[in-house]
């Protein structure tokens, strides 16, 4: 999970680049067309078979990664590289929140205080890291950052139970290119697209390497939630907040406040507490989403 979290940091550089000339459905139809073809290779000389007996799983897992990638894609353009990444590494908050909904809602809550309590702190986290790097015009990007966790906890649930029902990293890492193609030509289709005239060509260098970063970071993402318990997955996601500020201070010289540092690292606490309590708490608890 850790080398998966330097290949999507790596891929966020890449995105921050291109996004000068190219539109968010764009940067994900051409992420996705690089992956597919790259993936497609990997499957043909791994001899794994693209059959699957579980379309529909791979179809809501691909939908719920696809939404949520357009959305960190919008934020990456539109906000400093650590926010939008710290923004998006609160999937196992999301996570922790999704097991404490469904203990309440199936009457089996208990001793749920604690892991709550560590929710809540990494929303704060949150607060503290919006408020010093944000301006008042990137609110809407924030949200949708923000927005995009939430659909990527739920896409790191379907990644675990597919794993569970014996998918390939590989097969699983294909379908979701096909999806992310879907939707990023109906978004072409349906939006504004770049001209040629309008690309520059230091931009449009970053489009393979984009497509194969991201192919190598799912392909690891999707091991390590195959073999993994999924919130001690998730919380070692949290390494890519460590390579995008790396990136962050070397490449783009955004500034992080003092506030700002303290919130990733409220987030990044809560994230682990929120691990360590799921895990002792509801050892048992499966998290799926079918």
């Amino acid at each position: 999970m850790v080398l998966g979290s330097f290949w999507f940091a790596s891929m966020a550089v890449g995105v921050k680049f291109a996004a000068h000339s190219f539109s968010t459905f764009e940067l994900v139809f051409y992420r996705g067309l690089v992956s597919a073809l790259f993936m497609a290779v990997v499957v043909r000389a791994r001899g794994v078979t693209l059959r699957t007996p579980v379309p529909m799983m791979h179809a809501w897992r691909s939908a719920v990664g696809v939404i949520s990638l357009a959305l960190w894609f919008y934020a990456i353009a539109h906000l400093p590289l650590a926010t939008a990444v710290t923004l998006n590494y609160m999937s196992s908050i999301w996570l922790a929140a999704f097991v404490i909904g469904g203990a309440l809602l199936y009457g089996k809550a208990q001793q749920q205080g604690p892991l709550l309590a560590a929710v809540l702190l990494g929303f704060l986290g949150v607060a503290l890291t919006l408020q010093p790097t944000l301006e008042q015009s990137q609110m809407f990007a924030g949200l949708l950052g923000l927005l995009s966790g939430v659909a990527a906890a739920l896409a790191y649930t379907q990644v675990s139970a597919l794993g569970r029902v014996g998918e390939p990293e590989e097969r699983t890492v294909f379908y979701f290119s096909l999806g992310t193609i879907l939707i990023g030509a109906l978004g072409m289709a349906l939006g504004h697209t770049s001209a040629w005239s309008e690309i520059r060509a230091q931009d449009a260098a970053w489009i393979i390497p984009i497509g194969i970063f991201a192919s190598l970071g799912q392909w690891c993402m999707t091991r390590a939630y195959r073999q993994g318990a999924t919130l001690v997955v998730a919380s070692l996601q949290y390494s890519g907040i460590v390579f995008s500020v790396i990136f962050n201070f070397t490449l783009f010289g955004d500034p992080i406040t003092p506030l700002g540092w303290w919130g990733m690292g409220i987030i990044l606490t809560s994230g682990v507490v929120a691990t360590l309590l799921r895990t002792r708490l509801l050892p048992k608890a499966p998290v799926e989403v079918h």
